[in-house]
């Protein structure tokens, strides 16, 4: 008998209930082929349970909505498959989701993945697949990823000529989220607090914060590496046609790299000049949950931790290429160059705050993050001040 067999087979003893359960399951999947995998794994929960599963498909931007509204009604899913991180926080603190103190899963997850899914030292999800940005070079120009500061200059500016269309480096840099790495270097960050969060105590104004947006300015001014208006699509296209060599993007964009029949590498971004730490980007976490009020949560869990098991990740990797979070399919999966490159900055990276107050820092960042490198030499205390300012005061 299977591990997962074993599972389901001790839930049912500990229920003492010979009855069938049925299980209403919410999830957003539309990509076929994630759509099929979670059949696949609900029917083989099905006949090993002798458990019923409902499936309904909930617009992503709909499902935490119809949550609080349902929830404590007992009209609610008993699993919701999957939620982002970034909504974990809210639906904590509204108590509608099931904080996972008897998982026996926790060791076998990416650390980075479970952190993202912790709210107050309490783990709210099974982590199911993860992302975050790095370095995409193009390896017909960058045969071997530049480690060093010293060496990504030198290769970036080798592969630059910009009256002739091409760029060793490219990154949007009016974008926070996608530089948030630059922040991290240098001892900036969102919130402090450890397994919690302190939302009171904001770090993106102190002094890494001004010297991040001093090296971003650099990259386009001094440097003159990433001209203006370079937009993530631009990006993307300049790579795909061979004109850029390395560009900071996401798994997101590997589909349409791979179909380029780019040889392409993927690591992590060298550590910035005098910067006390190494680029550490956001980390996005998408896991399963369950309802706080559902009624049958043994069965419930028994259902979420069977699709994050080893063999369920593995799948579902094959079936839409998500980078797992289990350290063993990683192991696994290490000659996908995809897998083992993001897998690599993920686990080196800083999770998201996963805190509601986070919807009132991206606004007021990302306008002091793209006036920086408008123009050079720019006072990025001042931008970074009245950015925090502004959040404060909408943060109570």
């Amino acid at each position: 008998m299977n591990r997962r067999l074993r599972l389901i087979a001790l839930v049912l003893t500990l229920t003492g209930s010979a009855q069938a359960a049925t299980l209403t399951v919410w999830t957003h999947f539309n990509d076929a082929a994630e759509t099929k995998w979670l059949k696949g794994q609900i029917n083989t929960y099905s006949k090993l349970s002798g458990n019923t599963v409902n499936l309904v498909n909930v617009p992503l931007d709909k499902i935490v909505d119809q949550l609080l509204k349902t929830a404590k009604q007992g009209k609610g899913p008993d699993v919701i498959v999957t939620l982002p991180q970034d909504r974990i926080g809210q639906l904590a603190q509204a108590g509608v989701i099931e904080p996972l103190t008897t998982t026996s899963r926790r060791s076998e997850f990416d650390q980075t993945t479970v952190r993202a899914l912790t709210v107050s030292g309490k783990l709210y999800g099974l982590p199911m697949f993860a992302e975050s940005v790095a370095l995409v070079y193009n390896k017909k120009l960058v045969p071997t990823a530049p480690t060093t500061w010293a060496d990504f200059l030198r290769v970036a500016k080798r592969n630059t000529d910009a009256s002739a269309g091409r760029y060793g480096f490219l990154t949007d840099l009016s974008n926070a989220y996608m530089n948030y790495g630059f922040f991290s270097a240098y001892g900036s960050y969102v919130f402090g607090g450890t397994s919690t969060l302190d939302v009171r105590d904001i770090g993106l104004n102190n002094s890494g914060g001004s010297k991040a947006l001093a090296f971003m300015n650099d990259l386009r001014f001094k440097d003159k590496l990433v001209p203006a208006g370079m937009t993530g699509d631009k990006i993307k296209s300049a790579f795909l046609k061979g004109q850029a060599a390395m560009i900071v993007t996401g798994p997101w964009d590997m589909g349409d790299i791979k179909k380029a029949g780019i040889n392409y590498g993927i690591a992590a971004f060298p550590t910035p000049p005098g910067a006390t730490g190494k680029w550490s980007p956001f980390v996005g976490v998408q896991g399963v949950v369950l309802n706080a009020y559902g009624t049958q949560k043994p069965e419930a869990l028994a259902f979420a931790e069977g699709l994050v098991t080893s063999v369920a990740q593995l799948s579902f990797n094959q079936a839409g290429g998500r980078i797992p979070v289990n350290l063993g399919v990683r192991i696994r999966l290490s000659s996908n160059p995809i897998v083992a490159g993001f897998g690599r900055v993920i686990s080196s990276g800083t999770p998201m705050p996963n805190v509601p107050e986070m919807g009132q820092v991206w606004g007021p960042w990302s306008s002091a993050v793209d006036a920086s490198v408008q123009k050079p030499a720019q006072n990025y205390a001042s931008l970074l001040d009245t950015a925090v300012k502004t959040m404060q005061k909408t943060i109570k």
